[in-house]
C-alpha cells in the first residue's frame, strides 16, 4: 500500500462559505462535475487532464482541500493507493481511495462516510465510453463533499474519514483497501455510512418512491465464528449485531429530522443477492451500513446511453431529485454528527437473572464515556423500549424478568450523546 502525497492547500481555490444544512443545488452541480469527466471506469487513463477517473479523484481531493482550507485546516487530504488484480482487471489496475480526515479529539476512533467515484456502462470491461454513473455513484461522491462542507466547522470526540473509493464496480477494490487501511492502522471504526445510489425516485415500473430511503444491514456478524453465532442466537440478538445497531441508530436520528425521510431498515446486508463496498468492513468486523434509494430503476444502472423500444438508457442527471438526495444527505450529517460527538460504544455488555425476578447487567467501561444509557425491551419486540441512565459500569434492573427482556448499553458524552448500542448475553467462560 502506498500513501500519497497531500493536496498542497496553496494550489486551492477561495474558500468556501460555511454550510449548514444540505444544498440541492450544490449536489446536482457537483453531480454534474463528475458526470463531466466522461468515464470513470476504474480502467480509464488515470493521467489524463480532463477525462478519467484520475480527473475525477484529483478533483474531489481538491474540492475536499478547499473545504479544509476554509474551516483553518481541519481536514487533511490524502490517498490510499495498492495494486489489485482479478478477472475484471487482468493486467492488475493501481487503485486510489480519495481521503479526508477530519481528526477528532481520538485521533484512532473514526467514523466513516464513503461513496465510489468509479462508473461503467453495460461492459464492465468498456473504460472508454461515456459513463455518467451520475446516481451511481457520483449521488453518494456528491452526498460525502457536502457532508463535508457542514461538519467541517464543528469539533467532535471522534475522526471523521470523508472517502471516496475507486474500484467498486470492478470487485470493491477501494472498499477493500479503506477496510484493511483501518485495520492495520489500527483504527476503532465506530461506524461506516455507504452512501451507493441515493438520488432517484423514480423507479423500473414508473413508481415515485419519494418517502424513504433503505439501509441495508447485517444482524449476526458475517465475521463472528460458528460459536459465537450460536452464542448470539442462544441469547435472542440475531436483530442486534453492531450494524444492525447502526441501522436502527439511523432509523432513530432520522425521526427527529423535519420534513425528512423515513429509514427504511433492511434486515440483510444489502440488496437481494448483491453487494457493495461496506461489505468488505463487515467480513473485518466493523460495523457497516449501506444506503440506497427506496426504489431503483434498472435502466439508469451500468447501461450504455441509447434509447430502444421507446426507453431510454443511461445513468443520467436528468433522472435524478435533487432534493431527495438532500434529504439523505441531512440524515448522513445528523448520523455522523451524532456517532462523532459520543464515545464508542462498549465493547461488551453481559446480563444475569436467570431464575431471579431483577436483571443484573455489567458492561466493560468506555474510555471518556461521562456516563450510560441501559436500554431494555420485551423480548418481543424490535425497538429498545425503556431505558435508565447510570454513571458506573454496572447496574440492575428491579422487577424484570431476564427471560422476558432484551437488554444493552450505550456511553453517553458529557451533553448526553449517545453512542450505539451494545447488545447484552451470557458471559462466557
Amino acid at each position: 500500500m502506498r500513501i500519497l502525497p497531500l493536496i498542497p492547500l496553496a494550489l486551492l481555490t477561495t474558500p468556501a462559505a460555511a454550510q449548514t444544512q444540505p444544498s440541492p443545488a450544490r449536489l446536482k452541480a457537483d453531480v454534474e462535475k463528475l458526470v463531466s469527466f466522461g468515464t470513470r471506469h476504474t480502467l480509464s487513463d488515470p493521467d489524463h487532464p480532463t477525462r478519467g477517473i484520475g480527473a475525477a479523484r484529483r478533483w474531489f481531493a481538491g474540492e475536499l482541500g478547499r473545504i479544509g482550507e476554509a474551516c483553518g485546516g481541519c481536514i487533511e487530504v490524502a490517498n490510499v493507493a495498492r495494486t489489485f488484480t482479478n478477472d475484471r482487471a487482468p493486467k492488475g489496475v493501481e487503485i486510489v481511495d480519495v481521503l479526508g480526515f477530519q481528526p477528532g479529539r481520538d485521533p484512532k476512533r473514526v467514523v466513516i462516510v464513503m461513496g465510489h467515484i468509479d462508473s461503467r456502462v453495460t461492459d464492465v470491461m468498456n473504460a472508454t465510453s461515456d459513463a455518467p454513473g451520475a446516481n451511481d455513484d457520483a449521488s453518494g461522491v456528491a452526498l460525502v463533499l457536502e457532508a463535508a462542507r457542514i461538519l467541517s466547522r464543528e469539533k467532535f470526540d471522534a475522526t471523521i474519514v470523508y472517502a471516496a473509493l475507486s474500484g467498486e464496480e470492478q470487485g470493491l477494490f477501494g472498499g477493500t483497501l479503506l477496510a484493511e487501511t483501518a485495520r492495520e492502522r489500527g483504527w476503532t471504526v465506530s461506524a461506516v455510512l455507504n452512501n451507493d445510489i441515493v438520488g432517484n425516485t423514480v423507479g423500473q415500473d414508473g413508481r415515485r418512491v419519494a418517502d424513504r430511503v433503505r439501509v441495508f444491514s447485517e444482524g449476526i456478524r458475517e465475521v463472528e465464528p460458528l460459536p459465537g453465532q450460536l452464542a448470539r442466537r442462544a441469547d435472542g440478538g440475531e436483530d442486534d449485531g453492531p450494524s444492525r445497531a447502526l441501522a436502527k441508530a439511523v432509523d432513530g436520528v432520522a425521526g427527529k429530522l423535519p420534513r425528512g425521510l423515513d429509514v427504511f431498515v433492511v434486515r440483510r446486508f444489502d440488496r437481494f443477492g448483491r453487494g457493495g463496498d461496506h461489505s468488505p468492513f463487515l467480513k473485518l468486523g466493523y460495523p457497516a451500513v449501506r444506503f440506497s434509494v427506496g426504489v431503483e430503476n434498472y435502466d439508469q444502472q451500468h447501461q450504455d446511453l441509447r434509447s430502444a423500444d421507446g426507453k431510454v438508457y443511461g445513468d443520467t442527471v436528468d433522472k435524478m431529485d435533487f432534493a431527495y438526495l438532500a434529504k439523505v444527505t441531512a440524515i448522513n450529517v445528523a448520523t455522523l454528527r451524532r456517532l462523532a460527538t459520543a464515545p464508542a460504544a462498549p465493547a461488551s455488555v453481559t446480563i444475569g437473572g436467570a431464575l431471579a425476578t431483577d436483571t443484573s447487567v455489567k458492561w466493560a467501561p468506555v474510555p471518556g464515556a461521562s456516563g450510560y444509557r441501559v436500554h431494555w425491551r420485551r423480548a418481543d419486540a424490535q425497538d429498545w423500549q425503556q431505558h435508565v441512565d447510570v454513571k458506573d459500569a454496572q447496574a440492575t434492573i428491579e422487577g424484570v424478568i431476564v427471560d422476558d427482556t432484551f437488554v444493552g448499553v450505550s456511553a453517553l458524552a458529557a451533553d448526553g450523546t449517545e453512542s450505539l448500542v451494545t447488545f447484552g448475553g451470557r458471559e462466557r467462560r
